[in-house]
């Protein structure tokens, strides 16, 4: 009787244990558009951005660890605290077309602690060169 007993407390003190190990913890982005198309913009027209927007799909903190740009000539600006399950967020993408005419097409990459551990952003569009005068 006393071995039944043992047992029994021993399930009832180890269950709750398990259970909560099984609800993982983890953080996930889902990005509301991944690529944006800037169209034709002025070489001397200034600085073109455009914002991501992303939610936190996971159940726990979500962390951008680092954004990072292919060139010099894109610029990203990223939260720096974490964002909690089922907030929002942005990554704003800057372009500067100045002294580069022609086609672009830039990747940004978003590395996070979250499930998707990488997201990679682009901006496209054509730069239209000075008019010579």
């Amino acid at each position: 009787m006393r071995r039944i007993i043992f047992v029994i407390m021993a399930l009832a003190l180890v269950a709750p244990v398990s259970l909560h190990a099984r609800k993982k913890q983890n953080a996930d982005i889902s990005f509301k558009e991944t690529v944006y198309d800037f169209g034709s913009v002025p070489e001397r027209g200034g600085k073109v951005s455009h914002v991501f927007e992303f939610v936190n799909t996971g159940n726990a903190n979500l962390v951008i660890k680092d954004v990072t740009a292919e060139c010099g000539c894109t610029t990203p600006e990223y939260p720096q605290n974490p964002i909690a399950p089922g907030k929002k967020g942005v990554v704003k993408v800057t372009y500067n077309p100045l002294g580069r005419p022609g086609g672009f097409n830039k990747t940004v990459t978003v590395k996070t602690n979250g499930k998707t551990k990488r997201v990679y952003l682009k901006v496209k569009g054509v730069v239209n060169p000075n008019k010579k005068q």
